[in-house]
């Protein structure tokens, strides 16, 4: 090598043949930065497709993670719009079953309750797709709902009036025992004090008890009457009417409305009474009935004639 030029020998594996090669030093030198930049220019492409590749592996996880959310957030729309179906079901069955109508077979919508995973197959339009069918049989059940809501409504609103008929009926029927007294002369044939026909109770009670009335009405009479002594009539309004004599006093004016368990007097020993008690009397269409029966509660044959049959009271 002299001071500005290199002498490359090449010497192949075999022969004996030498290739000499001279460079100059600029010449080497070149080659030198020339394959330092091819080595360098490499290196940055090589660095540069590793950026890309970076981002696209981080573009891709975004990716996945919003769908997963978004399966996340439908899986749990889903859940809930098969929860309010099955309240609608249950619901709708209570409806059919007050109104006597045959309920619809269930949908078989139950929750999933997490049941897309992302380890699954399930894509954002299947899952979408089951959502829309959810939503369609919710919407479906809902409408029908509404319909048996406002009948089911005007049912129970019709039978609370019924039911508030019948109570005010039964209200209006004798059903109990005016002084809680026992029995002291049946209703029918005697002849103690005198052979007649009794067409009302004796029963026992003190001088001075109270004496309530046996059923809701209107007083029609309230004072002395013959052989009764001071008696109180009240009149039912629906053909049956109460009487209670041999009172000592009364605690009512014709006319007042009293209600089942009102005071309406105090027993006595007025009129043909041998001794204090009180006669109770109970007519219907204007004849004397037994008023046994009708102490303590309304009799069930008479409870089978009004709307709703003889239904325990």
């Amino acid at each position: 090598m002299t001071n500005d030029r290199f002498l490359i020998k090449i010497i192949p594996p075999e022969g004996y043949n030498v290739y000499r090669l001279h460079v100059s030093r600029m010449l080497a030198l070149g080659l030198l930065l020339g394959f330092v930049a091819f080595l360098a220019g490499g290196l940055g492409v090589h660095a540069w497709q590793l950026h890309l590749a970076e981002e696209r592996v981080a573009a891709l996880q975004a990716q996945a993670t919003a769908q997963r959310d978004q399966l996340h957030a439908i899986d749990v729309q889903a859940d809930s719009l098969a929860g309010q179906l099955q309240a609608i079901q249950r619901q709708d069955a209570e409806i059919r079953r007050l109104l006597g109508v045959r309920a619809l077979p269930d949908v078989k919508a139950r929750p999933t309750h997490g049941a897309i995973k992302t380890t699954a197959t399930p894509t954002v339009a299947g899952v979408q797709a089951r959502l829309a069918r959810l939503t369609q049989v919710s919407e479906q059940r809902l409408a029908a709902s509404a319909v048996f809501s406002r009948l089911a409504q005007r049912v129970l609103q019709l039978r609370r009036v019924a039911f508030a008929a019948r109570t005010r009926m039964i209200a209006a029927l004798p059903s109990l025992n005016p002084v809680d007294g026992t029995i002291s002369a049946g209703f029918g044939w005697r002849v103690n004090p005198w052979p007649e026909f009794h067409q009302g109770l004796d029963l026992a009670a003190d001088y001075g008890t109270p004496v309530r009335a046996a059923a809701d009405g209107v007083v029609q009479t309230a004072g002395w009457d013959g052989g009764f002594g001071i008696k109180v009539a009240v009149d039912h309004l629906n053909g049956y009417q109460t009487w209670y004599a041999h009172l000592s006093r009364v605690a009512v004016r014709p006319g007042e409305r009293v209600r089942k368990g009102q005071t309406i007097a105090f027993v006595g020993a007025t009129g043909e009474a041998t001794g204090p008690h009180l006669h109770y009397q109970v007519m219907l269409n204007g004849a004397a009935i037994n008023p046994a029966p009708y102490l303590y509660g309304v009799p069930a044959s008479v409870l089978a004639t009004l709307p709703g049959g003889a239904r325990v009271q």
